[in-house]
């Protein structure tokens, strides 16, 4: 176990994170509550966070910059969960799905273990185990992180007030081909969509792709 330096690891690990983060496609996030006292984002980059502390802390055999992508990544939906037009049925299992969708879409050259720590992050609520370390340790800090998320303070209100001063250029929507749900709901969603882009706001995003595995198959 190494000893490690709680303000230069913190400075460190904001450095790494900056070019995910700092993207207008990442910050959406912000915009969606999750574990009810705080966002997707909040919830990505404390993940993120605790799995660069164990890296660092016990100096486990993992490519630094792969483990902390794949954390940031795993939970990459971008929908609102809450808003029933647009989120999918059974969230809590098909989710790492949609985040391996959008993020092999915006991160082409994602590697192996990535892939393997965003799609089996949810195990066992979903049936298959990961087949790496990085998948392993995710799956434990994913846990970890979010029961202090429902215990913990409630940054919610907060962020909620603060976001309408928060800057975001308009982001494209992706095609509906792939998005699972019925017809109705599908134009009910194709609607609110034209809605938000003829409105100039924040609309919400759908993965290009669905891949059922880490190989894309």
């Amino acid at each position: 176990m190494k000893k490690y330096n709680q303000e230069l690891l913190s400075r460190e690990f904001t450095q790494k994170i900056r070019d995910i983060t700092h993207s207008d496609e990442y910050r959406v996030m912000k915009h969606y509550r999750h574990h009810v006292k705080g966002s997707v984002y909040d919830h990505s980059v404390k993940v993120a966070y605790l799995c660069y502390r164990h890296y660092k802390r016990f100096g486990t055999k993992i490519d630094p910059t792969e483990f902390l992508r794949g954390a940031l990544l795993h939970d990459y939906y971008l929908y609102n969960r809450k808003n029933k037009t647009v989120s999918p049925h059974f969230h809590g299992f098909v989710h790492p799905k949609y985040a391996l969708g959008n993020a092999s879409a915006h991160y082409p050259d994602l590697s192996r273990m990535e892939k393997d720590m965003i799609l089996h992050h949810m195990f066992p609520l979903t049936p298959v185990p990961p087949k790496t370390k990085a998948g392993w340790l995710i799956c434990f800090y994913d846990k970890v992180a979010a029961v202090t998320d429902l215990f913990g303070k409630n940054k919610w209100k907060r962020r909620k007030a603060a976001l309408e001063e928060f800057p975001l250029k308009k982001i494209p929507v992706p095609a509906l081909a792939m998005f699972p749900i019925s017809k109705r709901r599908r134009k009910k969603h194709a609607a609110a969509v034209s809605a938000m882009a003829s409105a100039a706001v924040v609309p919400t995003t759908i993965p290009l792709s669905l891949p059922s595995s880490i190989d894309g198959k």
